[in-house]
This record gives C-alpha cells, structure tokens and sequence, in this order.
C-alpha cells in the first residue's frame, strides 16, 4: 500500500470554518482526499444544484486535494429509511439514494460510505432477515445508476451503540450477498471495528477482499493516535493485505478544534505508513 499521498479527512471536521480555509489547512497538513457528509452542502441532495456542485468540484480541486466521496449518506434527514417496513418510504429512500449517487459523481466523487444509523435501525417486532431483505431491495435498486457513474457503495458496519443494523463485519457481509450488484464493497472503521467479537487485525484481514473504504480514528470517538488503539498493527495489516484505497479521518469529537485533530491525526498515520 503506498498511502503517502492516500490520507483524505472528512469535511464535517471543520465545522463552520470557511471551505478555503478549511481546504488550505487539509492541504498543509499533507491530506489529499477530501470527504463529504452531503449536510455540510444544504439540507436536501436535491437542492444543491449543477452550478453549486461544479463550483465545490472545482474549489477543492484548487487546492490539490481530490474529492474521494460522500459519507453520512442519510444523516439528519427523516423522511428516508432503509429497512422500514413502509414500502412507500423504501421507494423514497431509494430514490434519494440515487441523487446522492449523482451528487457524488458529480463532484468527482467514487465511493459513498452507507452508515447512518438512525435511518436503517429496525424497529421493534421486526426480525433481522425482514429487515436485510427490506435494504437489500433499496440498494439492489441503484445497480443501474451507480453503473452509470462509476460509483460504488461501501456498506459500513457500526457498533451496537450506533445502532441495531449492520454492527459487524460479518452482518455486511450477508447483506452484500442478498444484493445482485457487484457496485458495492465494505467500508471498514475503526471505532466501529473495536466492538466486534475479533481483533481489528483479524477483522481487516478477513474482509481484504472486498473492503473498499476505510476510516481511521479512536473509540474515544478522536482522531488515531488520539486515543487508546494503537495503529502500528492495523497500518501493518493494511500495507500485509494490499490494500490500496483511502485512510480517511473521521471524528465525532471535534472539542479539540480542527487544526490539532487534522494535524494530530495525520502525524500518526504518517508515522506508521
């Protein structure tokens, strides 16, 4: 794996600072991935048009970085809904997910990160092969679209304290084999990798074959290197299997503010690459 120039950072992690300045720190720091959550855009995908689109496109390419994808696909929305068993809200959801793929090809992205918890969780009475079979439906909807585009969908598993869909590796898995699409891979994290049965090593080397994405930070809810996991091994086990795509930052804890976490958490994945 050469990940000198494969380091991207999420956007959200810059809060209100300004997209130029935001950029121009990523860029200094040695990032050149560039990550989207579609919030940090406008409320609705359908609302940020071509021009609007064009022109984030174009800023952040200004400042050397590469726009890698969008994450956060469905966050504070609430109208759309993975596993419900509504089918009319399916329908939906199926439809927005395609204009976020189009957003995300749009603005150069390639990979979208399918994690929102809260708008795939299953409700209670609801038995988990109902609710992969209900999300296996939306997604194998896309197929037609994300072939169009280019783009791919990395199912992310999440904790149990995110939420009560997808929380291992192994949970992707079978939902990746209810879908008739080879447009989607694994999204893996390292927060959320802490809570499953195996160790983060184990967890990597079992699914290389089809992990696409990866997000490096720290239960503790930081950037790596800001907390207790130790990322020798897991950059070691990234570079043993190959892998190739981004180590993107991802934090939820942004107390610190956006210059430390972008420079602390970039100086601990260089020192390991």
């Amino acid at each position: 794996m050469t990940t000198a120039n494969r380091f991207a950072i999420c956007n959200e992690t810059f809060g209100d600072w300004s997209l130029e300045r935001a950029l121009e720190t990523a860029a200094r720091l040695g990032y050149a991935g560039w990550e989207v959550a579609p919030f940090m855009l406008g409320p609705d995908a359908w609302q940020i048009s071509s021009t609007m689109r064009r022109q984030y496109r174009e800023t952040v390419r200004s400042f050397g970085l590469e726009i890698i994808g969008l994450h956060w696909l469905l966050a504070k929305t609430t109208e759309y809904h993975l596993t419900t068993a509504d089918d009319d809200v399916r329908e939906t959801t199926a439809k927005y997910l395609a204009e976020l793929v189009r957003l995300c090809a749009d603005l150069g992205g390639t990979v979208m990160v399918l994690g929102s918890p809260q708008q795939r969780n299953v409700a209670p009475g609801m038995d988990m092969h109902t609710a992969m079979t209900n999300a296996a439906g939306v997604l194998e909807s896309l197929d037609s679209v994300l072939r169009e585009t280019g783009v791919r969908i990395a199912l992310e598993p999440l904790g149990p304290e995110e939420g009560n869909f997808l929380n291992t590796a192994a949970d992707a898995r079978l939902l990746h084999r209810m879908i008739a699409s080879d447009s989607f891979g694994l999204h893996l994290d390292v927060k959320a990798m802490s809570t499953e049965p195996e160790p983060i090593e184990e967890v990597i080397r079992a699914n290389a074959d089809w992990m696409i994405h990866f997000h490096a930070n720290d239960p503790n809810r930081r950037g790596p290197g800001m907390g207790d996991v130790d990322f020798e091994p897991i950059m070691r086990t990234l570079r043993d299997v190959d892998y190739e795509g981004w180590l993107s930052v991802e934090v939820f804890d942004y107390s610190l503010g956006p210059e430390r976490l972008a420079a602390d958490s970039i100086a601990t994945l260089k020192r390991f690459a």
